[in-house]
């Protein structure tokens, strides 16, 4: 994807809607029965307001959506550039934005883990060709990159060390569908990771049998400096992998250590 994506690209396409007409008692049970925090307010297929916590819980109790919803919102046309939309939902320090087209018709709507997603997809592909031409100058050779699931036990790790607070967070993305792909070099019948360390450990506890990978295939059997390093440090399999779980990332400081640091 190029800066160029669009609003229809990543919105949302079914959205839930409420009419002025619901009453806020449905309202709580959808918000319980989907974990959204707030709905756009439909009438003839156009979106003339929307209803969120805030309204439930801040207003006064009043029996139906009108009487709370907020009328005076924010929508966007689904052929506005992503990049556009999330600097309004940035700057206006919203969550969600109705998609519109058009003729003003509700067409979708766009949320923050839309906006991540859009990231992801357009960002990775940057660093494999970045990856991939450092690995035909290096090693003089001619690569191709695809994007398909690999088998997690048929990937060989080139990192010795992960850390359990930032598979928490790895876990996360993989449940909302935010994790980005890793990418692995083949290499003859071998799969060699290159990057998501955390994001294919997180996977594999979930019980994931495959992971979404950019695989740059080699057009020679090579022995990846990678490869070399990991036969020294002895990492064949995840099983030789360590957990750090009594420490924080290292690049993770404690104020109080910094404090005695700058006392010497």
């Amino acid at each position: 994807m190029t800066s160029s994506a669009l609003v229809k690209d990543y919105m949302t396409k079914e959205v839930i809607t409420v009419t002025p007409e619901t009453p806020n008692e449905e309202v709580i049970k959808l918000m319980k029965g989907t974990g959204h925090d707030g709905f756009p307010v439909r009438t003839n297929g156009e979106v003339i307001g929307m209803v969120t916590a805030f309204d439930l819980l801040l207003k006064e109790w009043l029996p139906y959506v009108k009487d709370i919803m907020s009328t005076d919102i924010v929508v966007a046309d689904h052929e506005m550039q992503i990049n556009d939309a999330a600097r309004v939902m940035f700057r206006l320090g919203i969550s969600r934005l109705p998609v519109i087209n058009k003729e003003s018709k509700l067409v979708g709507i766009l949320t923050n883990t839309d906006i991540v997603r859009s990231h992801i997809e357009r960002s990775t592909p940057v660093k494999v060709d970045y990856f991939k031409k450092t690995l035909e100058q290096l090693y003089e050779i001619k690569t191709k990159a695809v994007r398909k699931k690999v088998p997690i036990n048929n990937l060989r790790p080139t990192q010795d060390k992960i850390f359990a607070d930032e598979l928490q967070g790895r876990a996360y993305e993989i449940r909302r569908g935010l994790a980005e792909p890793t990418i692995i070099a083949q290499s003859g019948d071998r799969y060699i990771l290159v990057d998501g360390h955390h994001r294919t450990a997180a996977a594999r506890k979930l019980g994931c049998k495959e992971i979404d990978s950019y695989v740059i295939i080699l057009d020679k059997d090579i022995r990846l400096g990678l490869e070399k390093t990991a036969d020294k440090s002895g990492i064949f399999s995840f099983n030789d992998v360590k957990v750090i779980d009594d420490a924080q990332h290292p690049l993770i400081a404690i104020t109080s250590s910094l404090r005695k640091e700058a006392r010497k």
